[in-house]
């Protein structure tokens, strides 16, 4: 089991795409960000980044069944690229976070955040901004039980 740990992380420069619909919804988005930096002959530095806007599982269950969840995604860029069809560039902000690192099925992950959560209570932190979930590796190329998704919660 992957230790919680709290970081400092820097803010990024991305590309990305916010919508309201359902969480099945994040793959073609990654795609759709992806085929546009390619599009630009960008390079991407990093992993994919979703960046979850509803604070609690609550909340994201509600606003998945209504089609209503706030998506974001987000590809680290290494130059800045004029907006299209939607997507933008812009800086993800940083901060000092809580961090873990999820391995498994994406559908998996609610034992971990529930773990987060009462980390987070315990130690007296607050949850101050949107979550982020970064995708280490590539569910077409390991196996599922090798998925790595390593989840940021901004804190106070």
């Amino acid at each position: 089991m992957e230790e919680i740990t709290l970081v400092d992380v820097e803010p990024q420069h991305v590309v990305g795409i916010r919508k309201r619909g359902k969480y099945e919804e994040i793959p073609d988005m990654i795609r759709t960000v992806y085929e546009y930096v390619l599009s630009q002959g960008a390079a991407s530095p990093g992993c994919p980044i979703f960046v979850m806007h509803e604070t609690s599982e609550e909340e994201a269950v509600k606003a998945d069944l209504e089609g209503a969840a706030d998506i974001e995604i987000t590809v680290p860029v290494t130059e800045r690229l004029a907006p299209a069809g939607g997507i933008a560039c812009y800086e993800l902000p940083g901060g000092r976070m809580a961090r873990v690192v999820h391995r498994g099925p994406y559908q998996e992950c609610g034992p971990t955040y529930e773990r987060l959560f009462a980390w987070l209570a315990k130690n007296g932190l607050e949850i101050t901004g949107p979550i982020r979930e970064v995708y280490l590796n590539d569910p077409r190329e390991v196996p599922e039980a090798e998925i790595l998704t390593e989840i940021f919660v901004l804190v106070a």
